[in-house]
């Protein structure tokens, strides 16, 4: 019983102490709802984790490892949110925000060597989505990631079959997604891939092998089926405030926008 209390305390944190500390502060605070709550959890929680101001922690976050997380100014993480950060750890940058059920898994009990989770500054990661960071996962500033999108930095090795897979072994290369990437909803990113810069990957499409900076990339596999750099750039990059509720209407027949604060052309 002993030792199964032990295996198990070592799956959650890095020491039995760690782990009560763990388990009292999110006991204790993780349940407050609301206002309140966030106000509660972005002071206690520095008690258990590494965070470079008060973060903004909806109720329901479940942390594992948490001396293993390190979050910017301003992160947020939403309801239902999971983090395991053991070793190897998962460092979030300012202003990024992790939305209502997304999974953050390094969960390295094997040693290899590259394991971890970093997100840059202003990222968005969206509901449900999950990474898997066994081989590394690194993502740069200003990254949209949608719902249920899955980054996978480990495989299974498959090299025979008299032998079952989960007994054949890992590979763990890493997966780099650099600045200013878009991933559309459902997509899926294997170990091994490096996405470039400003990168738009379509809804559903499984990325098997690099794609290049600027590069639309769609399908099951996902090919590169446009570059952006070919592209003339937008005339207005300006973000659009849309407000119905004012009844207030611009642009002319066959453009019509609903808008506060600025006239935008139809």
């Amino acid at each position: 019983m002993r030792e199964q209390l032990q295996a198990y305390i070592s799956t959650q944190a890095a020491s039995g102490r760690a782990y009560l500390r763990q388990e009292a502060v999110t006991a204790v605070c993780g349940w407050v709802p609301s206002l309140p709550g966030i106000a509660l959890r972005g002071l206690a929680y520095r008690l258990i984790l590494r965070a470079a101001g008060p973060p903004a922690i909806e109720q329901g976050v479940r942390l594992r490892y948490t001396e293993n997380i390190r979050l910017g100014r301003q992160v947020y993480l939403d309801y239902g949110v999971y983090l395991h950060a053991c070793p190897g750890g998962i460092a979030i940058g300012d202003d990024t925000i992790i939305m209502h059920g997304a999974i953050l898994h390094v969960y390295n009990f094997r040693d290899l060597p590259h394991a971890g989770i970093t997100i840059g500054a202003r990222c968005i990661v969206g509901e449900r989505s999950v990474i898997r960071g066994q081989g590394g996962v690194t993502i740069g500033d200003d990254v949209l990631i949608a719902p249920h999108v899955q980054i996978l930095a480990v495989d299974h090795v498959v090299q025979t079959a008299r032998v079952p897979i989960m007994q054949q072994g890992l590979s763990a290369t890493g997966i780099v997604i650099e600045d200013g990437v878009w991933l559309g909803a459902g997509a899926i990113v294997t170990d091994g891939v490096r996405i470039g810069r400003n990168a738009v990957i379509g809804a559903g499409a499984v990325v098997t092998h690099d794609v290049p900076a600027g590069a639309v990339a769609l399908g099951v596999p996902a090919r590169v089926v446009r570059e952006l750099a070919d592209c003339d750039p937008p005339v207005d990059t300006a973000t659009p405030i849309l407000h119905a509720a004012q009844g207030r209407q611009v642009g002319g027949p066959g453009g019509r926008r609903w808008s506060l604060g600025r006239s935008q052309a139809g």
